[in-house]
């Protein structure tokens, strides 16, 4: 399993369908960190040579792409910005509520999280209606 940028990448994968297991990088800029490396875009992972995959990850940082930790801290920063001048969409954030419009009256449970269900608690001392 070859280590690219601090991930491992699936070995039995070709190179550019394994290059997509890094933060950032999808199946348009894989192809086209590959073809700026001049690799076999068939060959498999496991078999790429040290020499090839210190190409790969040469392209990928003169690429000036960003990906894995500087993409993640530049998405964090945006949503603490967001949050900070307290706009609707930080406050969506915020309240882990839908940010882009969806409905939330019934669905939005991936984000809102599994049902909660709100019930009546009686008071054990209470006084019943038996006389």
């Amino acid at each position: 399993m070859a280590r690219i940028l601090g991930v491992d990448i699936p070995g039995e994968k070709r190179i550019g369908i394994s290059l997509r297991y890094i933060y950032g990088l999808g199946p348009t800029l894989a192809s086209e960190v590959v073809e700026r490396a001049a690799v076999d875009p068939s060959k498999r992972a496991k078999d790429l040579t040290e020499e090839e995959l210190s190409r790969v990850v040469h392209a990928l940082q003169e690429g000036g792409y960003l990906v894995e930790g500087d993409l993640r801290r530049e998405v964090g920063m945006n949503l603490k910005r967001l949050q900070g001048i307290r706009c609707y969409r930080g406050l969506r954030h915020m309240r882990s509520l839908p940010v882009r419009g969806q409905r939330t009256q019934t669905n939005a449970r991936t984000r809102k999280g599994p049902r909660k269900t709100v019930g009546v608690v009686r008071n054990p001392n209470a006084k019943t209606g038996i006389h």
